[in-house]
């Protein structure tokens, strides 16, 4: 790593602490969120405080100084309720419950009271599409059979067929196979059918019904009143379904998702909810956000989810999905920015998650998607991994970042089948099923897993590490400066101290050769480029900071990205 600038020390404390529990301290600026740099965490793989081998809230809690020296600005932590866990959490039996897994409803208050003291906001995950089947309501409606007022929460419908022995339509399960699931009467004799647009374990909420809507707006008030700073909301595109929930007439339905508006996702009416929701986070101090977990066909339907009555933020899938290319990366930036920017909303960037192939391997793969079998070249990989975070960080509007990210993880891409947990991996033709690679513990210290996961005296993690990441772990990388944890650092500091970046709704592209991007902001310019060779550039100031070290006066390194100030 290369920097002009001082790295950001585990000593700064300089952020502003916030006084009470979602309320920004004095003197701090509206609108936080149009630029936050938000750091998902997936409780499980985190840290591990009681030592079973699976992450934990008070394992998180111990460990935020860890993301305040990183510099982030809010933490968005995955499901943690009450769960039979066939989806990692997705599948909730109880929305006002922590699962004991994870700890305690006293656990999460402490969670959130100690990120307020240290300035970091909390943002968690809602799950408004389905519930779980052990969900209250859904026991009740099985027990109490058809005719059940329950049974108006869900999608109950009879089957086709002579003796209803067909799914009420063709619609398919994103996990795979049918997404419809049969139930028993009280009696034992074939009952009605059930959707589920995922796992048989989630049976989707009718939000036709008003019980529904009042549960939510509910539950949105529980957790407010608990200090959360927002919610994160799962599948955001899919609760209301097309009216008589109508055949689609084609099967291989996954490969429609992202080009067409479907009878199950993206339905107008989802806006409706949001508006409703919106007001009620906006009664609460501390301005609470609401950001869209929504896959649309384009990045303009994306963008009605943050009109200015709705949602705050959505996540941006159309850049996640874009290679390492100059001429698709310019292409998507633009795209996005234009349709943000006639609804006031910022756009969001972000390049992993937990349910995507880490982008330190997609990168060091060909073109293919966003879901990877194979580690690819690795030392690519990583080169144009750091390279493509300087560039996110570096645009208009707000970035996420995915835990393990700014130790430079790759995927795991050899776990034996036998551990695998993924719901998608034991069912055919649905999602890929190897979401587990993105979610294996993270290193902290040590040279022997579970690299500071959990106490080694309890026995390794959930799903095992790589013996090489003891090279990777928090501790290895603290100090050094050519690592990848101490680039992220050092570009979260840049990125504070620079009032410039992150705010705004536009870049200024300057000229540059092919493969290379260069835009200005302000008195900031970066410079990007994506090809293999290094590529002859007129020094446009004083370097910042740069993604690689094998820096050449007037060269643009291959597949790196530097920050100048002018």
């Amino acid at each position: 790593m290369t920097q002009a600038s001082t790295t950001r020390s585990a000593a700064d404390t300089s952020r502003p602490v916030l006084a009470t529990a979602g309320t920004p301290a004095a003197g701090e600026p509206r609108g936080w969120w149009r630029d936050a740099v938000i750091y998902q965490v997936y409780p499980r793989s985190f840290a591990d405080a009681n030592g079973d081998g699976m992450g934990d809230l008070p394992g998180i809690r111990s460990r935020l100084p860890h993301l305040r020296d990183l510099g982030v600005d809010a933490v968005w932590l995955s499901p943690f309720y009450a769960s039979p866990q066939a989806d990692a959490g997705y599948d909730v039996a109880d929305y006002r419950a922590v699962d004991p897994m994870f700890g305690t409803l006293l656990d999460a208050d402490a969670l959130i009271r100690d990120a307020h003291a240290l300035g970091l906001r909390i943002i968690v995950d809602l799950v408004p599409n389905h519930s779980s089947d052990r969900h209250e309501w859904f026991q009740r409606a099985l027990r109490e059979g058809p005719g059940s007022p329950l049974r108006d929460r869900y999608h109950f419908r009879p089957g086709r067929g002579t003796d209803g022995e067909l799914p009420p339509n063709d619609w398919e399960s994103i996990f795979g196979g049918p997404a419809w699931t049969r139930t028993e009467n009280p009696d034992g004799t074939p009952g009605q059918w059930y959707l589920h647009l995922f796992a048989p374990e989630q049976p989707d909420f009718n939000w036709d019904s008003p019980a529904v809507a009042d549960e939510f707006r509910s539950i949105l008030r529980f957790w407010l009143d608990m200090g959360v700073d927002g919610f994160r909301v799962d599948v955001a595109h899919g609760l209301v379904k097309a009216p008589g929930l109508p055949d689609l007439g084609t099967h291989d339905q996954l490969k429609l998702l992202g080009n067409d508006v479907m009878p199950f996702f993206d339905q107008d009416g989802v806006h409706e909810i949001y508006r409703a929701w919106r007001k009620i986070l906006d009664e609460y101090p501390g301005e609470r956000i609401l950001v869209a977990e929504a896959w649309t066909p384009t990045v303009e339907r994306t963008a009605n989810y943050v009109r200015p009555d709705e949602m705050h933020q959505a996540f941006n899938f159309q850049y996640l999905s874009t290679y390492w290319d100059a001429a698709g990366l310019r292409e998507v930036i633009d795209a996005s920015l234009d349709a943000m920017r006639p609804v006031g909303a910022p756009t969001t960037w972000v390049l992993s998650n937990h349910d995507v192939t880490r982008h330190a391997t997609r990168f060091g793969n060909p073109p293919g998607g966003t879901q990877l079998r194979t580690p690819g070249d690795r030392e690519l990989g990583l080169r144009r991994a750091r390279a493509a975070t300087l560039l996110m960080l570096a645009l208009p509007g707000s970035a996420y970042l995915y835990q393990g990210e700014e130790l430079g993880l790759p995927d795991v891409t050899d776990l034996p089948d036998e551990v695998r947990q993924d719901p998608s991996f034991f069912r055919a033709s649905g999602q890929d099923g190897f979401r587990d690679g993105c979610r294996v513990p993270i290193p902290w210290s040590g040279d022997a897993a579970p690299y500071g996961f959990g106490p080694v005296a309890q026995g390794p993690s959930w799903l095992p590490q790589p013996a090489e990441w003891a090279a990777l772990s928090v501790e290895a990388q603290t100090g050094d400066p050519s690592s990848t944890l101490e680039l992220y650092r050092s570009a979260l500091a840049i990125r504070r101290q620079r009032p410039e970046l992150g705010a705004g709704d536009r870049v200024q592209w300057l000229d540059a050769p092919a493969g290379v991007l260069m835009f200005r902001r302000g008195d900031f310019v970066c410079t990007v480029n994506t090809t293999g060779q290094p590529v002859e550039l007129m020094v446009p100031g004083t370097l910042l900071l740069s993604s690689v070290e094998d820096r050449q006066p007037g060269v643009l390194p291959a597949d790196s990205t530097s920050w100048w100030a002018v």
